[in-house]
């Protein structure tokens, strides 16, 4: 019982885990109390049991395990965690409690499954359980199917997913266990209950029995719908308003809420797609073209078999559809034509909305079937158009049908009112808006009055139903005319019309009289309908040129003179409106006399014609008397105008007579039921009469009345066609200023364009000037309307005609058109009124593109034009598309109809020839603007495939794609793009190109739209895909496009959608819609359109918008209009415009007018690393893009702000361009005085200025170019440095200008591309230039080549970036280039490496064709045959390049030094360089094959230079650490890759951290072969920037100042040592000379430059052999020239001439009178001053024979002794020499001359060695040089390094007497012993091992002889070594220029021993280390 007590003790949760049940039953006990106490769901008390959930449901004891799922289902209950446990516990009920005998078990097991669904875990659970179904016991089968069925009947299939229940379904009910039968029954059951016949087809194949059982169970189930009786967690709210509803009865609101509750579930989606295209016959073609109808009627059933298939996978069926079609459209045998229409309609039930692209061609085929009378047929043809028409929308097929009605066949035209009958009833009160509407009813109401009674009922029937759907007060004023009798007819079927959607589409515009709905009006049940293009919503206020807007603003209702009263949808609604107007019968004159004498006074009627014209007017009078007291409805209109028009009539010759018949006229016209034919009596006499001085205005106003009650459009033409029949110029001229005037006071809606277009052409001709100049201002006013799309009917017009008419537009440019006054007519009542009134925004828009005359071209797309654009010749295919642009362009603007072009020009879109595709992409634009709006029917066929398009790898293709779909979009809107799947197929490509135009695409339409269709969400998951993507951009665009999706879609759908990823991108992609959700934009416009029209409901008079022009709208859109609807102005883009509004409410309208003082640039502290750290975070748009969106511009606006005044922002962003031109000239003015606010927002200039480059005005670019060249010279003299983000947002653009036509231009942007270079490397310009040779644009490409040939040249070839062979092989295609600009400058760029690096560029370019190279060697000859002078010409040639190199502080740019005179560049050229440039070819040619063999990777360690602690320098350092030893062991594998080397180096050199690039210097000048490489030019770069940079004083402010000038002094020593001797002492003069010219040069600067030359001078003994002393003397003779002696003398310093003497004396000390002949390079030696100076030394030095001293060369040399005799000192030195030659005495000899050297450092012992063999030279060198080092290293502290600029500067320095401190100097002898103990130190410290040296290896690989005379043993040779090595460290650790003793023995680089090198030793050095160990 011990153990029993234990457990008692235990923790509960750890009592869950014991082994003994008793133990856990207990645990489970309690857990179970404390589970039901805890009331907080997120008490961190059940985290302790997430673990352990699973071990309580699946416990091995039955008992326990009970309590233990108690406990578990009120954990799930109740825990905020529970979620985290879903998977593992469900799927443990499932295995462990299913299979439980007791029913208890299970039923818990089932609960926990539910109440894991009911947190909101369905998907997870219903996971699990269906892989239960997969378990092989029967049992667990059985409960899963169980608690599936529980679940769905519980919570609905809204949450539980059918479609995989279905899936298995099948499988269960052939399960061989009777239990799993039964249970898939009911769940069959419950399915159906849920989803009714739906299920059928899935199930159709079960067994028949069974099926049979099931048909009868589904029989009994009730027939209303299901709800679900358990709610989510979050929809438990839901649940309590379900229950007070039903307590409360169940109103018909809830109802409907409940309605949405139960989704509707499609059998189509539970079905497979099947394939069926690839199983057409293979002669299915042929067959169908068949002569014999039984060969066509076999190919029809093979296709009919195959489209039974009620889902079929989508595919291009084009081909199918279009034969399918001709057999409907064409065939003689009916049959056939009923089989071809089953076909269709199994094709468009099958496929669905992917049916829809091709609805548009089968609609009017099969509806002109309709004329074949058998009823089968007429069945067929039914079946087919319904199933057709489900696949697209009655907008995309309305334009069809409504062409169909005017059919003269009655079958034809009833079938197709049925259609619209049956179309309707799938038709909600929002898909069906009035827009559509009118032209349907205006059409139908032609029907009803059809002669055929078949005809008529189907046109009540289809009005019935369209009642029924939208409700009587959105039809009914379309029936304002329909007599009573028929009304109700209209009533009567309508209560007969049962809606497919249910009576809800009725209700809804009933329930909207009552209640608003957001974004539906009030006014008119559909005003608010989703279907109207949001983009082209009018604007409120006026206008500036709009062509795609109506004036008009928001419903104002109870105005009758509202603006846009009468506002037609064109042409088409004219029908409707006819309908209302007066229809009269002419009047015989009898009756007519009858009707007037009833009501005229008996005397008016004889006084008509009375020859008395007193009489006449009398009688005048009493007939205006007479007509201004009657009523309406008596006056006989038409009689009445027959009476004035009765003799003399319109003859009238008395003035005041005729002015008052024609005030009759109008009065009648206004005041009665005036109609046409009254008016067509009249108007023939009012014309004539229009131009009369006296009555004219009379007649204007009779028309004026006219046109009030007959329509403005149909007087007009009447009244233009009179006028323009007649030849009297007056009355043509006021009759257009009439027509000016009246479209003004009517608005132009329903206006025929057309007509006045041909009759103003007439008036444009006319001899007549007044009636040119009425026609012009008529154009004025309809331009007003039209826009700028009306100047294209008059383009052929004469030049001076044409510039007339422009200054006409130009004045109305910015008016907006007013709002009309009249043409509201009495008799369209209000109802009329207001519905024309509260007309769809789309209405509107569309209305004045509709009155464009549209031309008819389907006849001139010939089938030979088809098959000519389908040819396999490419130029074939261009004659026809060029045909097709012909065609379009001349019909200018063009019918929807436009026959079989869609699929040729689809075709065309995927053409293997990119030109082609282009111009396609160019004919799909044109056919855009041609057809307009009606362009929409053809965004699925032609528009989705434009998309397609974006795909392409070309990026010009893509641009033009681009613009193509842009040009769509704005026609169409974006419904037609968003609706079904088709965007969502092209997302789902894995094409990065397409994917991230799309986005970007969709990222720029999205915020614009106010309503998206739901077809939107299908592109999410791919959307999802794209945040993954590998492309980094499709990444990028991807995150931008998410706050705008989301927008739509909102954050609860987009995070559901993610439930179907993998769990780790689910939780990336949850946290970007967190990200986006922040940053998540509001939808444009909803607010205000919904305040707008429910304002428009209530107040109606009072909401009337102001007419501001339209740039005052931004300030106007704090108050309630409905601003935000103003979608597109052509003038600035609107969606700019609703933009600024939304970014900056306030700021534009709080300080109008700034005074323009003050700075113009702020500078905002830290403003553009923020702006950068955005751009980086995407907070913001990168700027990147083909051509500038809008908003990028608003961006850019948006970042202004802040920081440019506001004044200059308004000029910058003006739509002008003067003004952009002010905003350049101000910018210029404040260069100088504003650099640092310049330098703060540069960025933002620089990207301000690349928007002007897409400018399309020259002036602009021109201004904009000078700025830039003023700017980067200011940025070059400030030493600014672009950052990456200024550059790679400015270059590219300003390098798309480098290929302008303008020759000004290009030569612009080269000299800006040169300035760049001095604050941006050339070698990251490099890669900008690159990109830019791969334009389409052959000037680009040229340009840009040259460029690269000059960045080459100026800076090497260390500027190739990413290296030299990847940038040499693209150069090198352009070699190929169809331009021969391009061939050229590529050509001439190689040449220019040639010219640098000889014939290894033939390895870097790899391999050419035949051709480009045989035109290369070519070129590289003819280069050849002027090697001498190039050089010199390419300094002359491109002096602005380099100007600025040498002042520039950007030190590490090596430009070669071309400000030295030509002739030594020609010098140089002709002496040393030819071998050199031999010598590094051949070297560099053997690296590379090095490279190309070695694979080994190569580590390249720097020499740790600046990490040794420097406070630590003053202590004795004898050996430094072996750590930087490590670096040599690799110096063998970098000599191997050189390549690699240089490219590591310049990665490190040009490196932000100024350390790494004084390492890397410093290492590349470790590498001798390298260090020697660097030229003359480079190195005084070099020089010049080292010393700058060490006299820097803002070096002492940083934290490790002096840590650096150390450093560069180390490096400094560095160069001076390893550089070629030549080429740096040449540099070093140059460069002393520049420093003495320059006035700007300080003289510290001067000083260090010749404290490098004395070192040099130090050096000289040892390297004078490896000189070209004829190139330093020309050097020398050049300066003396410069600097004549007298005027070095004038120097403040005397240290130059000192200097100069120094160098001089020890020339001619080491060469003696040979010097004399190196003056070969001086041209006129005579005359030079360095002849005879050298002559003098010459002679000094003879007479001052033996000693050789001179103050000045030999610097605190002691003398010899002048007594002592030349003898005495041979025979002592011979006496030495014996010793060191005898084995004996080596040593001693040895030191004893060390020890005379010492003492007479100039003594010459030169002749003693001359004789003796090159071994005994270099060992004697060696054994002085280790004794050196040892006395030393005792002896000797060393001193602080090099050339410091804080070293006092002393006369030329003084001799320091380091010989007295050094040990040793007794000459005592020092026995081997010593030696090899101090050896044993050395090699300790070196971290060598000391076994004995005896058995190792001689070194001779080194020695140059191989004879090894008897002396050397191989402790000598090591000790030699080791002085080598420690020679090193020391050049390293203490580099002293001032004791010249300790380096006299400098490191040997004669040229005898110069192949010794150092780190030769070191490696063999390490070599015997390894071996020995």
């Amino acid at each position: 019982m011990g153990d029993d007590s234990e457990w008692l003790k235990l923790p509960v949760d750890q009592k869950c885990e014991h082994k003994l049940w008793k133990a856990r039953l207990s645990g489970y006990e309690e857990a179970l109390k404390i589970f039901q106490k805890i009331k907080d769901e997120k008490s961190p008390e059940w985290s302790k049991y997430l673990g352990l959930i699973k071990k309580f449901v699946t416990d091995s004891n039955a008992v326990v395990q009970l309590k233990g799922l108690e406990a578990a289902l009120v954990y799930v209950d109740n825990a905020h965690v529970a979620g985290k446990t879903t998977g593992e516990v469900v799927s443990g009920v499932v295995s462990k409690v299913f299979n439980q005998p007791k029913a208890k078990a299970k039923e818990l097991g089932i609960e926990i499954c539910l109440m894991y669904i009911e947190i909101e875990k369905g998907e997870s659970v219903q996971e699990e359980l269906l892989k239960g179904l997969d378990n092989k016991n029967p049992k667990i089968i059985v409960a899963c199917i169980e608690t599936l069925r529980k679940a769905l009947s519980e919570f609905g299939s809204k949450i539980i997913l059918l479609k995989p229940i279905i899936k298995v379904l099948p499988k269960l009910f052939e399960s061989r266990d009777k239990a799993v039968r039964d249970e898939a029954k009911l769940i069959a059951v419950e399915i159906y209950r849920w989803i009714r016949d739906a299920l059928r087809h899935p199930l159709q194949n079960i067994n028949s029995v069974q099926l049979k059982e099931l048909e009868e169970e589904w029989v009994k189930l009730p027939t209303g719908a299901p709800k679900p009786s358990r709610f989510l967690r979050s929809q438990q709210e839901l649940e309590a308003k379900l229950e007070q509803q039903q307590s409360a009865g169940g109103d018909a609101e809830g109802g409907g809420d409940d309605g949405d509750e139960v989704p509707q579930i499609d059998a189509y989606e539970l079905l497979e797609a099947i394939e069926i295209l690839s199983k057409l016959p293979k002669d299915f073609y042929d067959k169908i073209e068949a002569k014999k109808w039984q060969e066509r009627k076999e190919a029809l059933e093979a296709v009919e078999v195959l489209v039974k298939n009620p889902k079929l996978e989508a595919g291009d069926y084009a081909d199918l559809v279009k034969a399918l079609k001709k057999v409907v459209g064409k065939d003689t045998n009916v049959m056939l034509v009923a089989l071809a229409a089953k076909c269709l309609t199994g094709l468009a039930v099958g496929l669905r909305k992917k049916f829809g692209q091709y609805a548009g061609h089968v609609v009017p085929t099969i509806l002109e079937k309709f004329k074949e009378k058998k009823p089968q047929v007429v069945q067929a043809l039914q079946e087919a158009i319904d199933a057709v028409f489900l696949t697209t929308t009655l907008q995309n097929i309305s334009e069809d049908v409504l062409a169909v009605m005017d059919n003269k066949n009655p079958t034809i035209k009833q079938q197709t009112s049925l259609f619209i009958a049956r179309s309707f009833r799938h038709c909600t009160a929002a898909t069906l808006p009035k827009s559509l509407l009118k032209p349907f009813c205006a059409a139908l109401l032609k029907h009803i009055n059809d002669s055929a009674p078949e005809v008529r009922d189907a046109a009540f029937e289809a009005l019935g139903t369209a009642l029924k759907v939208v409700g009587e007060k959105a039809v009914n004023p379309f029936l304002a005319d329909v007599d009573k009798l028929k009304l109700d007819k209209i009533k009567e079927c309508s209560e007969k019309v049962e809606l497919v959607h249910g009576k809800k589409a009725g209700s809804a515009a009933e329930k909207k009289e009552f209640k608003p709905v957001p974004g539906r009006t009030a006014a008119s049940g559909t005003a608010g309908d989703k279907d109207t293009k949001d983009i082209s919503a009018p604007k409120p206020g006026p206008l500036k040129k709009a062509p795609t807007t109506k004036a008009g603003g928001p419903p104002k209702k109870g105005k009758t003179t509202a603006p846009g009263g009468s506002v037609s949808a064109g042409t088409k609604n004219k029908k409707g409106l006819e309908t209302k107007e007066i229809v009269e019968p002419e009047l015989s004159i009898e009756v007519c006399e009858e009707k007037a004498s009833a009501v005229l006074p008996p005397t008016c009627m004889q006084l008509l014609d009375s020859s008395n014209w007193k009489e006449r007017l009398a009688c005048m009078e009493e007939f205006q008397k007479t007509v201004e007291l009657m009523e309406r409805t008596e006056m006989p209109c038409q009689a009445l105008v027959k009476m004035l028009a009765k003799k003399p009539g319109w003859k009238e010759t008395n003035f005041q007579v005729m002015q008052m018949k024609l005030h009759i006229v109008a009065l009648i016209a206004q005041k009665g039921n005036f109609s046409k034919t009254s008016a067509q009596i009249v108007l023939d006499g009012l014309v004539d009469k229009i131009g009369d001085v006296k009555c004219g205005n009379n007649a204007k106003e009779a028309m004026t009345a006219i046109a009030e009650a007959c329509m403005l459009p149909w007087t007009a033409e009447q009244v233009m066609s009179m006028a323009f029949s007649q030849k009297n110029p007056k009355n043509q001229s006021e009759t257009l200023n009439w027509l000016s005037n009246a479209i003004k006071e009517f608005g132009f809606s329903g206006l025929n364009v057309k007509a006045f277009i041909n009759n103003v052409k007439t008036a444009l001709a006319a001899t007549n000037p007044a009636v040119r100049t009425s026609a012009i201002t008529l154009l004025g006013v309809i331009y007003l309307y039209v826009g700028p799309s009306l100047r294209m009917f008059f383009e052929d017009e004469k030049p001076a005609l044409l510039s007339q008419i422009d200054a006409e537009f130009e004045k109305m440019q910015g008016q907006s058109p007013p709002a009309p006054t009249r043409g509201i007519s009495k008799h369209s009542m209000v109802g009329a009124d207001e519905g024309d009134d509260g007309d769809e925004p789309d209405d509107g828009g569309n209305d004045v593109v509709d009155l464009l005359p549209r031309i008819e071209i389907s006849d001139k797309i010939t089938s030979e034009l088809v098959s000519k654009i389908g040819d396999k010749n490419w130029k074939i295919r261009k004659e026809g598309l060029d045909e097709v642009a012909g065609i379009i362009n001349e019909a200018k603007f063009i019918q929807p109809n436009i026959g079989e072009l869609p699929t040729a020009l689809k075709g065309r879109l995927n053409d293997s020839n990119k030109i082609l595709v282009q111009q396609t992409l160019n004919i799909l634009q044109q056919l855009a603007v041609a057809m307009g709006p009606n362009i929409k029917q053809h965004v699925k066929n032609l528009g989705i495939p434009i998309i397609t398009v974006l795909g392409d790898s070309k990026n010009n293709v893509r641009a033009a794609a681009l613009a193509t779909v842009n040009a769509w979009a704005e026609q169409t809107g974006m419904k037609e793009w968003l609706e079904g799947e088709d965007l969502s197929e092209e997302l789902k490509k894995e094409n990065p190109f397409l994917r991230q135009e799309l986005l970007g695409w969709l990222a720029e339409k999205l915020p614009t739209l106010r309503s998206t269709p739901t077809d939107l969400i299908l592109c999410v998951p791919h959307l999802y895909s794209c945040l993954e993507d590998r492309n980094g951009d499709v990444r990028k665009k991807a995150q931008d496009a998410l706050p705008f999706f989301m927008m739509h879609l909102g954050y609860e759908k987009m995070a559901k959608a993610t439930g179907k990823l993998k769990p780790t991108s689910k939780d990336q992609v949850l946290a970007m819609l967190e990200k986006a959700k922040a940053n998540m934009p509001a939808k444009p416009a909803v607010p205000a359109k919904a305040m707008s029209k429910s304002m428009g409901g209530s107040a109606p008079a009072k909401f009337q918008p102001p007419p501001a022009p339209v740039e005052d709208s931004v300030s106007s859109n704090m108050e309630p209009k409905p601003d935000p609807k103003k979608a597109k102005t052509p003038g600035i883009s609107s969606k700019a415009k609703s933009a600024q509004g939304k970014k900056i409410p306030s700021k534009t309208t709080l300080k109008e007018d700034d005074d323009k003082s003050g700075p113009v640039f702020i500078v905002v502290p830290n403003g553009k690393e923020q702006r950068m750290k955005d751009e980086k975070g995407l907070k913001v748009l990168k700027w990147n893009f083909t051509t500038p969106r809008d908003e990028y511009i608003e961006q850019l606006k948006t970042q202004m702000s802040s920081c440019v005044a506001k004044w200059l922002q308004d000029e910058m962003f003006h739509s002008d361009f003067q003004h952009h031109n002010k905003a350049l000239a101000v910018m210029v003015d404040h260069l100088e005085s504003e650099k640092e606010g310049i330098i703060g927002c540069l960025d933002l200039i620089l990207k301000w200025l690349t928007l002007r480059f897409f400018d399309t005005n020259t002036s602009v670019l021109m201004k904009a170019l000078e700025y830039l060249k003023l700017l980067f010279t200011l940025l070059s003299e400030e030493e600014y440095h672009l950052t990456e983000n200024e550059a790679s947002s400015f270059i590219p653009y300003l390098i798309l200008k480098v290929g302008e036509p303008k020759d000004v231009i290009r030569k612009d942007v080269r000299a800006i591309l040169n300035r760049m270079c001095l604050v941006y490397p050339a070698s990251k310009m490099f890669p900008f230039i690159m990109e830019g040779t791969k334009s389409k644009n052959s000037k680009q490409r040229a340009e840009c080549l040259e460029e690269l040939g000059c960045l080459i040249e100026s800076y090497g070839m260390n500027v190739c970036q990413p290296t030299p062979g990847k940038a040499l092989k693209e150069i090198a295609i352009h070699i190929g280039d169809r331009d021969n600009a391009v061939r050229n400058a590529a050509l001439n760029t190689i040449v220019t490496v040639y010219n640098v690096h000889g014939d290894q560029v033939f390895k870097l370019i790899g391999n050419l064709s035949e051709k480009d190279m045989s035109m290369l060697e070519e070129r590289i000859k003819r280069s050849a045959k002027r090697p001498s002078a190039a050089p010199v010409k390419q300094v002359e040639e491109k002096p602005q390049r380099t100007q600025n190199i040498n002042s520039n502080a950007n030190m590490l740019r090596k430009g070669p030094a071309e400000d030295m005179s030509s002739k030594l560049n020609q010098a140089r050229s002709m002496s040393g360089h030819p071998e050199a440039s031999q010598m590094v070819r051949r070297e560099f040619q053997l690296d590379l094959d090095e490279i190309e063999n070695d694979n080994g990777t190569v580590r390249c360690e720097m020499p740790e230079l600046v990490q040794h602690k420097l406070d630590d320098i003053f202590e004795p350092v004898l050996i430094p650490e072996p750590k930087i030893r490590a670096v040599s062991p690799h110096f063998d594998d970098m000599h191997s890759n050189t390549a690699s080397t240089i490219n590591f180096i310049i990665s490190q050199v040009a490196s932000g951290d100024i350390s790494t690039s004084i390492q890397a210097l410093t290492q590349l000048f470790q590498i001798e072969s390298l260090a020697r490489e660097a030229s003359t030019g480079v190195l005084k770069d070099l020089m010049h920037g080292l010393i700058t940079l060490m006299l820097d004083s803002r070096i002492e402010d940083l934290e490790e100042g002096q840590q650096v000038i150390r450093s560069v002094n180390l490096l400094v020593v560095k160069v001076l040592e390893k550089s070629d001797q030549t080429n740096i002492l040449s540099a070093l003069l140059v460069l002393l000379q520049d420093s003495l010219l320059a006035t700007a040069s300080s003289p510290k600067f001067s000083e260090l430059v010749m404290k490098c030359l004395w070192r040099m001078v130090r050096l000289l003994p040892d390297t004078i052999n490896s000189i070209n002393l004829d190139r330093i003397l020309l050097d020398i003779h050049i300066f003396m020239k410069v600097f004549p002696k007298e005027k070095l003398k004038q120097c403040k310093s005397e240290f130059p001439i000192r200097t100069l003497k120094t160098l001089l004396h020890t020339l001619c000390k080491l060469k003696g009178p040979k010097i004399l002949d190196h003056l070969t390079m001086i041209d006129n030696k005579n005359e030079s001053e360095l002849e005879a100076h050298l002559c003098r030394m010459m002679k000094h030095s003879m007479d001052q024979t033996g000693s050789k001293s001179d103050k000045e060369t030999e610097k605190g040399a002691s003398r010899i002794d002048e007594k002592s005799s030349k003898a005495k000192v041979n025979d002592f030195l011979a006496e030495i020499f014996k010793k060191i030659g005898s084995k004996e005495n080596t040593k001693e000899g040895l030191a004893e001359l060390y020890e005379y050297k010492k003492k007479y450092s100039d003594a010459d012992i030169e002749p003693f060695l001359k004789n003796s063999s090159q071994f005994f030279q270099s060992y004697v060198e060696r054994g002085l040089r280790v004794i050196e080092m040892e006395r030393e290293g005792k002896g000797r502290i060393p001193i602080s390094t090099g050339i410091s600029p804080q070293m006092e500067v002393t006369c030329v320095p003084t001799p320091t007497s380091t010989v007295s401190s050094l040990g040793n100097t007794n000459g005592e002898e020092v026995g081997p012993s010593v030696y090899l103990e101090r050896l044993k130190i050395l090699r300790q410290r070196c971290g060598l091992d000391n076994t004995k040296q005896d058995d190792r290896p001689p070194l001779t690989s080194l020695l140059s002889k191989p004879a090894i005379p008897p002396v050397a043993s191989s402790t000598d040779m090591l000790h030699s070594k080791l002085s080598q090595l420690r020679e090193s460290r020391e050049q390293h650790q203490h580099s002293d220029l001032d004791s010249n003793q300790t380096h006299s023995a400098g490191t040997v680089t004669s040229s005898s021993s110069s192949t010794t090198n150092i780190d030769d030793l070191k490696k063999r050095l390490e070599r015997i280390k390894s071996s020995r160990k």
